[in-house]
């Protein structure tokens, strides 16, 4: 999450560069953007409040978490008790890694002049990533593999860092980076015989960072996999609902309702048509 912010930071001020000319495909608006990249920022900081807020376990709810690993399923059951500290700092590189990705298209002809539009949708893919792995992980109690090794200190399985399993963050943000860098290579050089080397390390590079992360036994296959999928739809997505043409299929708006007591709400809503 701290890295995520300090990419955002950068690009906010690289937003001092935005230009935007007829050869993009993509367009930009001000209000629909700006109200959703701070939707997301939002969201991002509530979560991150979330999150610092959970408790700790008890020995209890410890000995309660052990005594369910045979439930476990087939598919997380093999990374249950995993704990390499090796493998949790080998995955921070590619993780690293692929927020330089998009900076790549800053050597690419065609994206280069429109650096300050791309840094804009860039922010909206990191920041709504951000969001929607902080309010998870703030809500969501779920014990990491490395709880179930008795060979880790009681007093680090009841730490409440060890109940965020679910998703995984460093996933999900590695996918949305490096999706998003393939997606924008794509759409500005739609006929360039390297689209599938780009997209081809665009799905490699998550894929080792899931590894690494279900090796350090900070996540389990399904935290990986859910992590991959939502990251690789909000890189190749946000993206794309800008391209020119769909941004008018895409809105925001405010509304009102009432909840079930009858209590009268507002709200704002984004809505896209298909």
């Amino acid at each position: 999450m701290k890295h995520l912010l300090i990419i955002i930071l950068f690009a906010l001020l690289s937003l001092s560069t935005f230009s935007q000319t007829n050869s993009s495909p993509y367009e930009w608006n001000w209000t629909t953007d700006g109200i959703w990249t701070g939707a997301a920022l939002a969201g991002s900081a509530g979560g991150l409040l979330l999150i610092q807020n959970k408790e700790d376990i008890s020995m209890e709810e410890l000995n309660r978490v052990l005594a369910n690993r045979d439930n476990i399923n087939f598919l997380d059951k093999w990374v249950a008790g995993n704990d390499s500290e090796d493998a949790s700092t080998l995955s921070d590189i590619p993780f690293a890694l692929s927020f330089v990705a998009p900076f790549a298209l800053l050597f690419d002809d065609e994206a280069n002049e429109h650096s300050g539009q791309l840094f804009g949708i860039y922010i909206e893919s990191l920041a709504t990533t951000a969001s929607l792995y902080a309010i998870t992980a703030g809500l969501v109690n779920r014990s990491r593999p490395y709880v179930y090794s008795d060979a880790i200190p009681d007093e680090r399985r009841t730490r409440n860092n060890g109940q965020r399993s679910f998703y995984s963050g460093h996933v999900a943000a590695t996918t949305a980076a490096t999706f998003f860098a393939a997606k924008v290579f794509q759409d500005f050089n739609p006929d360039s015989k390297g689209v599938p080397y780009v997209w081809t390390g665009a799905a490699i590079l998550p894929l080792t960072v899931g590894y690494l992360r279900m090796e350090a036994g900070q996540h389990f296959l399904t935290d990986v996999l859910l992590g991959y999928g939502l990251g690789a739809v909000v890189g190749y997505y946000t993206p794309e609902l800008h391209k020119k043409g769909n941004e008018q299929k895409l809105s925001f708006g405010t509304f009102t309702d009432l909840t079930p007591k009858g209590e009268r709400y507002q709200g704002v809503g984004l809505s896209f048509k298909f």
